[in-house]
């Protein structure tokens, strides 16, 4: 099926957090370690990541939970699936088997469920920037080079579509020159391999009440940055709950000439570094962006859980989608 007919019809829903319901399986060094990286020289726990492979009916189990849920979409457990990030753990070896196992997963999720629903790529932001030096005694230096993110992306994307992905989702974008990045070996991939491209969606965050990303653009600067990669989609996600993204998605869902997605987190996170937000709230929340016809696709992030999704799901399954705006031609 065609995701974009499917979105002239209705609100499509995106899944939840993945990390949220990992820490609910309390798994021990062991468990990330699996027989083959028994003897693996540093920690592992924490890569989540490495769970598509030494843990996959975990990871398949979680994404069947967001289908059972009501998600349309769900995202592959992929946010950190690069040599960059992987040099963490010394597995950067590890970056492409990493995505085409996370793409099998959720494929076989879909398979188990029986739903028509499209697995998404997810391509996290990196742990090292182009746009910001992480020496503050030196603004001028990067960590790392614009062609070493773009050779790093480029593998995720081989492994994600040799997996099997429907869409390559570039989320939670701090850094527009990353994001940049990013697009620009999506476009390199299906040059080189003369495969048919992938829709791609785009979704950034904006850290604080001023409405601007952490390299410092606002929401319109960075649609104008990104709106070259002719996006299926473009949103918002991560950093800020559902009430404190309000005012941004209406902002974005006034400009963008694609499909408007968010998934906000489970509010703000409390002193514990926990979320609170519970889902009959979210799905209150999300109903009214629906109403007011700021999105065509919703779901949760940081600290939601199939709960959540179950509620955003039920609340605006009967309400029509944001339509996309007539663009007219310049005159010249």
């Amino acid at each position: 099926m065609d995701i974009r007919q499917e979105l002239e019809k209705r609100i499509l829903i995106i899944d939840g957090a993945m990390g949220t319901m990992i820490q609910q399986y309390k798994l021990a060094e062991a468990d990330y370690r699996g027989e083959r990286f028994k003897d693996w020289p540093s920690d592992v726990k924490g890569n989540n990541d490495l769970l598509n492979i030494t843990q996959p009916h975990i990871i398949t189990e979680i994404h069947k939970k967001y289908l059972d849920a009501g998600a349309d979409i769900i995202e592959t457990n992929t946010f950190s699936s690069t040599v960059i990030a992987m040099a963490d753990y010394g597995m950067q070896s590890l970056a492409y088997e990493l995505n085409v196992a996370a793409a099998k997963c959720a494929r076989e999720a879909i398979k188990q469920s029986g739903k028509v629903a499209w697995v998404a790529g997810a391509i996290g932001p990196l742990n090292k920037t182009l746009s910001l030096s992480p020496d503050v005694n030196n603004p001028g230096f990067r960590a790392v080079t614009f062609d070493e993110v773009v050779a790093a992306y480029y593998e995720q994307v081989k492994g994600l579509v040799d997996g099997g992905v429907d869409i390559l989702l570039i989320e939670t974008i701090f850094d527009t020159l990353n994001a940049k990045a990013a697009i620009f070996a999506i476009k390199k991939y299906f040059r080189d391999t003369q495969k048919e491209s992938l829709p791609i969606m785009i979704s950034g965050t904006i850290t604080d009440a001023s409405g601007r990303t952490l390299s410092g653009q606002t929401l319109e600067a960075f649609y104008t940055s990104i709106m070259h990669a002719r996006p299926l989609s473009v949103g918002l996600n991560c950093a800020l709950g559902a009430k404190e993204m309000r005012p941004h998605i209406e902002e974005l869902s006034q400009i963008a000439s694609c499909y408007v997605s968010a998934y906000p987190n489970a509010g703000l996170p409390n002193a514990m570094g926990e979320y609170d937000e519970n889902p009959e709230d979210t799905g209150h929340y999300l109903e009214e962006w629906a109403k007011e016809g700021f999105v065509n696709i919703v779901g949760g992030c940081c600290g939601t859980t199939p709960d959540h999704i179950k509620h955003i799901a039920d609340h605006v399954k009967n309400i029509k989608p944001r339509q996309l705006p007539i663009v007219e031609k310049e005159l010249v």
